[in-house]
């Protein structure tokens, strides 16, 4: 009976996994990586916890996420908990409360994970590792760039550098979409079509905003030719501002570096809701998974903020795989001095517990037998054929 089997230890829950030798320690030397280069721009770091109060957690920005978040109940003070679902809100949070005077703008970094009670089609993944930076308190289009910017240099220091920044301005649909009346399931069926790109569907479906939603829809695509497309789209005079501004970003990050590779989407709305201006994801070329995502939102009641979350596990399957550390079988009673140069020189040194045999066949043998590379002889890392 199948009551009588015992269980699997290897099995987790779905959208849950163990990450193993090598790629536990790529992705931690890209985490680390990437956050010397966020501090190298300024970016402090901060360690938010794990679990929050359920009514601070969800709060401001963190409600977007609410259907996402875990809740347990503390046992100790008998109040709901929740479990961050991502940790932009937890850093927005701290900014305005033990950083609340802290000179602006306020520039913050972190390397958290994540678990979501869901995950996605294209990201399955329920536990999700997070690298970001946070850029509070400019309204600044020179703030939405530095994110863009700081992101690309991030990632090429792990060794991605064919990679397209998609920007976005998810506010601009629905702005339009709220204006126009029409009953809410002909709204909500409007906007399934923008989300398809469906051009005959928001013609049939759009009213009098149709041409100019087609128009924007036909707008996406390579920065220089969407921008001028966009600004021959009679806009209303909010979306107009939601135009010039993304235009505004794009050229302040054309400014610093006009080989970035950028593009316009100006209907696509899909993401967090708590994001208010210009957004940004991230992809490698050739590949759907997003290597990050970040966009302007406001921080506690109404500071502006900006910032971009890059996801390790997506660069980690993108980027070129590093040459493995090179793995050195030390003998016994070699001396720690010895150990310790090769070390410096950049090998793991793996010692022996016990005698493998005296002979260098044993030697030889045993390395292997623990998947080295190379094996000490004489004071030489004499590599393994």
């Amino acid at each position: 009976m199948t009551d009588d089997l015992r269980p699997n230890p290897a099995l987790l829950p779905a959208g849950l996994r163990d990450l193993l030798p090598p790629d536990a320690e790529i992705e931690a030397r890209s985490v680390a990586a990437m956050m010397e280069c966020f501090a190298g721009h300024g970016y402090q770091r901060v360690r938010p916890p794990l679990v929050e109060f359920e009514q601070s957690l969800l709060a401001g920005s963190g409600a977007a996420v609410a259907e996402q978040t875990f809740r347990l109940m503390d046992p100790d003070s008998q109040r709901m908990l929740g479990l961050r679902a991502d940790t932009t809100p937890q850093v927005a949070r701290i900014a305005n409360t033990r950083l609340a005077a802290a000179p602006r703008p306020l520039r913050l970094s972190y390397a958290e994970h994540c678990l979501r009670v869901r995950g996605t089609q294209l990201a399955p993944d329920r536990q999700i590792a997070q690298t970001g930076i946070e850029l509070i308190g400019s309204e600044q289009p020179e703030a939405d760039a530095e994110i863009v910017l700081v992101g690309a240099e991030a990632l090429a220091v792990v060794g991605l550098t064919d990679v397209s920044f998609d920007l976005t301005m998810p506010t601009m649909a629905a702005l339009l979409l709220e204006g126009e009346p029409m009953s809410a399931d002909r709204r909500a069926a409007l906007a399934h079509a923008l989300d398809r790109k469906d051009a005959a569907a928001v013609t049939a479906l759009g009213g009098g905003i149709a041409e100019i939603l087609v128009r924007l829809l036909l707008a996406a695509g390579e920065a220089t030719p969407a921008l001028a497309a966009l600004a021959e789209v009679a806009l209303p005079p909010e979306a107009r501002m939601l135009a010039d501004r993304l235009a505004a970003v794009v050229a302040a990050i054309r400014r610093r570096a006009p080989a970035l590779r950028l593009t316009v989407d100006p209907v696509e709305f899909r993401g967090f809701r708590y994001h208010t201006g210009p957004c940004v994801t991230v992809y490698a070329l050739g590949q759907q998974q997003e290597l990050g995502r970040g966009g302007r939102y406001i921080s506690g009641e109404r500071e502006p903020a900006t910032g971009l979350t890059l996801f390790p596990d997506a660069i980690l399957g993108a980027a070129s795989r590093p040459a493995p550390r090179p793995r050195l079988y030390v003998p016994l009673d070699t001396a720690d001095a010895i150990a310790a140069d090769f070390r410096q020189d950049g090998f793991a040194t793996v010692a022996a517990l016990g005698a493998a045999g005296e002979a260098d066949a044993g030697l030889e043998a045993e390395a292997r037998r623990l998947l080295c590379t190379h094996v000490l002889k004489d004071g030489t890392a004499v590599p393994l054929a």
